[in-house]
């Protein structure tokens, strides 16, 4: 997130990595990447060490008890995966440790870019999808339901009048509901149609933002989406199952935003553009 997180202090984060998964650390530097959580870099005497994260449980995506189980996947699949970046144990054994309302976890620092080439993480992707399952990873379920549509009208006759976005966001769901039900009863159709005894170890969001290169290849890092999934979760064809799930998700998570208390922030001013563009693309 571009803002700072209200739920935790910068002192609150420094103080946990400490305890929980390096002493030496000495600093911890909040950083305006990725949307949904928010990270830090933790260093010690000027060397990056670690990469932290902390997460806001999310009803119907994530618990603690989902977090915790697909970091620890993540975990057991690097062991045989080179390129999987699992988060570091903490002190207590667990992955995940409580700070207010979320949870914080750390992975390694990694040094390197974005790949220039887009289809580089297929290689890997392959392998991840060949690989056993770990346990306890959860298995895919609709992010949304069937009635999500008629949900969402039912928050419209009342004015989301608690920011400056609300009204515009409230108009741009009325004026695509119609699109909104189409989009929900493919969703649901094409994943009535999956087979779970096909399904295989799934990233979830293998995008260009989790992925770096490095002096040895390219990895993959945000493990907190790792699912017993189809294939094609990883792979997201345009007006397949995933991609409607991700569009799907995006304006339930964005009306959720706007139709409550929020600001004019650089986070907020995302928010509006990545709802509108969901609608219209």
């Amino acid at each position: 997130m571009n803002e700072p997180s209200v739920g935790i202090t910068d002192a609150g984060v420094l103080a946990l990595v400490r305890a929980h998964w390096d002493p030496a650390v000495d600093r911890v530097e909040h950083l305006p990447v990725g949307f949904g959580a928010w990270h830090w870099r933790a260093s010690a005497a000027g060397d990056a060490r670690l990469f932290v994260t902390y997460d806001l449980p999310k009803p119907g995506r994530h618990t603690a008890k989902t977090l915790e189980s697909a970091y620890a996947g993540a975990a057991a699949l690097h062991e045989g995966l080179e390129f999987v970046v699992p988060p570091v144990r903490a002190s207590g054994g667990r992955f995940t440790v409580p700070a207010g309302d979320g949870l914080l976890s750390a992975t390694p620092w990694v040094a390197g870019e974005r790949p220039a080439v887009a289809d580089g993480v297929r290689p890997l992707l392959e392998r991840l999808h060949a690989t056993t399952p770990p346990a306890r990873i959860a298995p895919w379920r609709p992010l949304v339901g069937p009635l999500f549509s008629e949900a969402l009208a039912e928050r419209l006759p009342v004015a989301w009048d608690q920011g400056p976005f609300g009204e515009r966001a409230r108009e741009a769901i009325r004026t695509a509901l119609s699109e909104i039900t189409r989009w929900t009863a493919t969703y649901h159709r094409l994943g009535a149609a999956e087979d779970p005894a096909t399904w295989v170890t799934t990233h979830g969001e293998p995008h260009e933002h989790n992925q770096l290169l490095t002096g040895t290849g390219i990895v993959l890092v945000d493990w907190d989406s790792l699912k017993l999934a189809p294939a094609d979760r990883d792979v997201r064809a345009p007006g397949g199952l995933f991609d409607l799930e991700w569009r799907l998700d995006e304006i339930d998570q964005y009306a959720t935003w706007f139709a409550g208390p929020h600001g004019d922030t650089e986070d907020d001013r995302e928010a509006i553009a990545g709802l509108e563009a969901e609608l219209t693309r």
